[in-house]
């Protein structure tokens, strides 16, 4: 059986339901679903868990979707919050690990991922290098609450992808994502206010 040739242009053309509809039937164009987002993927896992537990994250969010992709709903054009919810449901078998780093984090300030944070509620927190209070705030939160809070701010998915990548309902999705926010903010309310005013959001 001969491998099926992936044209660039047709690839290019095609949304991500597309691309998973040929791979029906010519597996190899899954591996367009992976030159789209893998890298994200990667991104999100190795703030969550460090970047030695991204790698084994993202090749196990890739095969687990191959493997499921009979049931995607093309419907969907973009994958990625389906993506980022089997990244997430990945994630929750580390929780112990994820929380450790961002203690250690916290402690030492020694953080070995240089990402940027993309949340507005979280936008100046790189800026002014809070990210060791930030760690530390993160390890408190629920697994339901974190999830969704990084899912927005570090995934950039809206209110309805987190509600499609988790099962939630966007209600619970607002809830969750409102009491983290306060939380967060709670935790960093005497670093804000030692930075002087003008910093909060």
């Amino acid at each position: 059986m001969t491998a099926a040739v992936i044209d660039p242009e047709q690839a290019q053309q095609l949304d991500d339901a597309g691309v998973i509809a040929l791979s029906l039937d010519e597996p190899e164009w899954f591996s367009v679903l992976f030159d789209r987002h893998g890298h994200r993927i990667h991104d999100y896992a190795a703030r969550r868990l460090g970047v030695q537990a991204a790698e084994d994250i993202v090749a196990e969010t890739f095969f687990a979707a191959f493997r499921q992709r009979h049931a995607y709903d093309q419907t969907r054009s973009l994958a990625r919050p389906w993506l980022y919810g089997i990244a997430t449901n990945l994630i929750a078998r580390h929780r112990r690990t994820e929380e450790r780093y961002y203690r250690t984090l916290h402690r030492t300030g020694d953080d070995p991922v240089d990402l940027p944070m993309d949340d507005a509620v979280l936008e100046r927190v790189a800026a002014q290098n809070l990210e060791r209070p930030l760690a530390g705030a993160l390890a408190g939160l629920s697994r339901g609450d974190r999830d969704v809070l990084l899912l927005v701010a570090w995934g950039d998915l809206t209110y309805e992808e987190v509600a499609d990548a988790l099962g939630l309902r966007i209600g619970t999705v607002r809830s969750r994502l409102h009491r983290a926010r306060r939380k967060v903010r709670s935790a960093l309310a005497d670093t804000w206010h030692d930075l002087g005013p003008g910093t909060k959001g």
